[in-house]
């Protein structure tokens, strides 16, 4: 297989294409580093809501913050760099889908905060599986070139963690529906909506990590 012009072997760049094409950033470091925040960024929602939400989410939207800038500073490098360890497309989506996870996870505290809406079982129970989720593509992109079957492994961990953030979003529809203050059910309907989103967000996330490992296998 070839990567931006370089062969791979077992996920690692060869010798002789490391000295005719050295990298000139370490792409890898770098999405760790991402990834590593947007977990930052996840438990700090989690524990606001555990808290009770009756502060504002500065801490969630501290780390977003600091998290874009990562995100620029990959795309920047991206442009100038001449070789990657693995498709430069790859790298640039996985850095987009992991923020996306963060932003979902900002924009939940925001509403719930400027909304006024008070954690109820459902909304705790996806932002722990976001959590769950978020925490497995860490260890993913950690071992991303080399470690094909724990990979795999925690791939389905996240699959996981998307599955039961659907489930509890359609379970805690239902109950939301049955409240009488129409008001209320469309402001949980909003938050139930970006917690949602940040499952998805999970989902695209994966896509991209599974495709890296076929694509280095």
């Amino acid at each position: 297989m070839k990567v931006n012009g370089s062969p791979k072997k077992g996920g690692r760049r060869t010798g002789l294409i490391d000295r005719i094409f050295p990298l000139e950033h370490d792409f890898e470091g770098m999405l760790v580093e991402q990834a590593e925040e947007t977990l930052v960024g996840v438990q700090a929602l989690v524990e606001w809501i555990e808290a009770g939400c009756r502060i504002p989410p500065d801490r969630v939207r501290e780390v977003e913050r600091r998290v874009d800038r990562m995100r620029y500073e990959l795309e920047e490098a991206l442009v100038e760099a001449f070789s990657t360890p693995f498709d430069r497309q790859d790298i640039y989506t996985l850095s987009r889908q992991m923020d996306y996870i963060l932003n979902f996870a900002s924009d939940t505290a925001r509403e719930m905060y400027a909304f006024n809406v008070a954690p109820d079982e459902a909304i705790g129970r996806m932002a722990r599986l976001l959590l769950e989720g978020t925490r497995a593509v860490v260890e993913c992109v950690r071992i991303i070139t080399t470690s094909e079957d724990l990979v795999r492994s925690y791939i389905r961990t996240t699959r996981d963690a998307m599955h039961g953030i659907d489930d509890a979003y359609i379970e805690g529809l239902i109950r939301v529906f049955e409240e009488d203050d129409p008001k209320e059910v469309l402001r949980k309907r909003e938050v139930y909506h970006h917690l949602r989103d940040g499952g998805r967000a999970l989902r695209g996330t994966v896509d991209v990590l599974h495709r890296v490992v076929v694509g280095l296998s």
